[in-house]
């Protein structure tokens, strides 16, 4: 039986780690072997069965189209990210840095890695919702092609294909490889770096695996220290199966380490040792410091909840109960109603496949597929971990990062199982993946009892008939012909990819169906900003009125002033949320006072003096979002401000004229 298993994977000593016969490749059809001497077949086809090229390109289209569908129709999704790619397009410093103004006053409380390309996109075409977030959409597509490759690798195609598709249809995947959050560009780097830790397996090579460090090197100025989170399932994986010795596996994965501190430190050492006169002020700090930020606001805050979870002191933990926040914590918060609908669909399917596959390949030490469980499941088991007991911000949309090792685990699971479904137990196990994966689809559309109840219904059938089919093995059926198994091994694979699918593939079209905005998105078919948007700026890109400073000719009085500024910085508002509204609306740099939420000591009362001095500020604005006061003396400055300029109403918004 654990012969069974793992009789299709090759050893990692081995220099392929491929299957000879492509998984399900009795299931699905097969072109006509082609000569050798066909140099057209050769270049089609290489060395792979006909259907293998064509299948990929067809699911790499139908992720494109999905990801691309009506994206315009999403505008400038969060605010906040388009005006730091909007200034990056207009400003080199600002592109380097990741400044949410193209002044250069204040950065995002981010690494500026995930604005980099979309900002060169807005340099090249010019600035807009769509130069802006097709990057993103290519991002996703592109994730979807490097998990089909790596899976491919160990359990063939057809492994490939699933987890792939898997990947393209989980909810939370469609939604932010639609939208410019920092998480596309660092999905997009874990699954490369998995690639490259696969390859590097297969024959003990540093030089892959120094490349895999150098691209977790890159998702962490993407995101920071979450882009840490998979190190220790591909560390695990590589330092059990690579085919050498222990200290050259022990020296490798040191090599690696050197690879994610040269990327990595590279740039923190460009961004400390830059003059701060040079540079925008580092946002969510409270000493302008790249290294605070990583392991306070952005790092160890999160986990726990102190340290300055958000700038300015005290965060919004999760355990708050508050969806938007990710629910209570503990075990179950995947499966809840912040994360659940995001990314849970297959999840109870990948730990029972993965549980499984360990137990099944528990005598076959170095195979690639045991590699790869470990892989990915180190993976999935730690982010989850992180992601479900961590007692500082966390937010729905986070959960894209587990979506590429769910895929995978089903992917491979489910077709090493497959190949061994001669033996009753794989088939137990076939069975209850089956019918947990359909049974808990149905408790997901639940949540939502008005949209589609059928659908639940025609899942939970599925499931059952897909598991008695597994259980009973109807393709071999004694006294079935030959010549009808494999249509009904074939409708045996369609029912079972139906009854897990169906729930997962109708709420990321839902998702994909509609425009989001705001800074926490969410899936599904009621999805909508939650927590409060950014504001500012339609869904359609146009102008609108900023959040909390009026609405039609009341916005168009105010952005017609600030246009008319001529000044370095046409304003001043108190936090990003106002700004980034007042920058896309106006096309002008407008300084986030006090930072994301107003509470980062940037500017000081001494620095905004001397500001106002060299008349670099056109107009202060009243009002702002989040916080106001705050550490960084925002109340000073507002005093300042009342105390010695005149102020005037601009449809109903309270204005000071700086530079008289």
């Amino acid at each position: 039986m654990t012969a069974s298993l793992d009789s299709h994977a090759a050893p990692v000593t081995g220099a392929t780690p491929v299957p000879d016969a492509p998984a399900l490749g009795h299931v699905l059809a097969r072109r006509p072997a082609r000569p050798d001497h066909s140099r057209r077949a050769r270049l089609l086809f290489g060395n792979q069965a006909g259907w293998v090229r064509p299948s990929a390109a067809l699911l790499l289209v139908l992720t494109a189209a999905l990801y691309l569908w009506n994206l315009e129709a999403t505008g400038y999704a969060n605010s906040f990210y388009a005006a730091a790619i909007q200034s990056g397009s207009q400003d080199w410093t600002a592109l380097l840095f990741g400044s949410l103004d193209a002044g250069n006053a204040i950065t995002v409380d981010k690494p500026p890695a995930a604005l980099w390309i979309p900002a060169l996109a807005g340099r090249i075409f010019g600035f807009s919702p769509l130069s802006m977030l097709i990057p993103q959409a290519l991002m996703g597509v592109s994730a979807v092609g490097v998990l089909y490759l790596a899976v491919k690798r160990v359990s063939g195609p057809a492994a490939g294909l699933l987890a792939g598709a898997a990947l393209a249809l989980t909810p939370v995947a469609a939604l932010m490889f639609r939208f410019n959050n920092p998480d596309a560009m660092l999905t997009l780097c874990l699954v490369l770096a998995a690639y490259l830790t696969t390859r590097a397996i297969e024959k003990a090579s540093w030089k892959w695996l120094v490349a895999a460090g150098a691209v977790i090197g890159l998702a962490f100025l993407a995101k920071m220290l979450q882009g840490f989170l998979i190190v220790p399932g591909l560390a695990l994986a590589y330092l059990w199966a690579a085919p050498a010795t222990l200290g050259r596996r022990v020296l490798h994965l040191l090599g690696a380490a050197a690879g994610i501190a040269v990327v990595a430190g590279s740039y923190l050492a460009l961004f400390q040792l830059t003059p701060a006169s040079a540079r925008p002020y580092m946002a969510g700090s409270e000493t302008n410091s790249f290294l605070e930020l990583t392991f306070g606001y952005n790092g160890l805050g999160r986990i726990t909840g102190s340290g300055g979870d958000t700038p300015g002191g005290g965060g919004m933990p999760g355990g708050s109960g508050n969806v938007g926040f990710g629910g209570a914590t503990g075990i179950t918060r995947m499966f809840g109603a912040s994360f659940g609908g995001e990314v849970s669909w297959l999840l109870p399917a990948a730990l029972i496949l993965l549980v499984a596959g360990l137990w099944f390949t528990r005598r076959e030490a170095r195979t690639a597929t045991r590699a790869a469980l470990l892989l990915w499941g180190g993976w999935l088991l730690v982010t989850a971990a992180i992601f479900s007991f961590m007692g500082g911000t966390v937010h729905p949309y986070y959960a894209v990062a587990l979506a590429p090792a769910v895929a995978a685990l089903v992917g491979i699971g489910a077709v090493e199982l497959w190949r061994g479904r001669a033996y009753w137990p794989t088939r137990i196990v076939l069975a209850a993946t089956v019918l947990a994966a359909s049974v808990w689809s149905a408790v997901l559309l639940s949540r939502d009892p008005a949209w589609l109840p059928g659908l639940r219904v025609a899942a939970v059938v599925l499931g059952f008939l897909a598991a008695v089919a597994l259980v009973l093995r109807v393709d071999s059926f004694p006294g079935l012909p030959a010549r009808f198994r494999k249509a009904v091994a074939a409708g045996v694979v369609t029912v079972s990819l139906l009854a897990g699918g169906l729930g997962t593939t109708a709420w990321t079209l839902a998702t994909a169906a509609q425009p989001h905005s705001g800074s926490i998105p969410t899936s599904g078919p009621a999805a909508s900003a939650m927590g409060g948007g950014m504001g500012g700026v339609n869904r359609g890109g146009s102008t609108g009125a900023p959040g909390g400073m009026g609405t039609g000719s009341t916005a168009t009085e105010l952005t017609a002033l600030l246009k008319s500024a001529g000044t370095k910085w046409s304003a001043i508002v108190s936090g990003a949320t106002q700004a980034a509204s007042l920058e896309l609306a106006t096309d002008t740099s407008v300084i986030a006072l006090g930072g994301w939420n107003g509470g980062d000591p940037y500017p000081t009362l001494a620095q905004f003096q001397a500001m106002v001095g060299r008349g670099e500020i056109g107009y202060f604005i009243s009002g702002g979002g989040m916080g106001g006061g705050g550490r960084g003396g925002n109340s000073e400055v507002a005093a300042w401000v009342a105390a010695n300029f005149q102020s005037e109403s601009v449809g109903g918004t309270t204005v000071y004229k700086l530079n008289q």
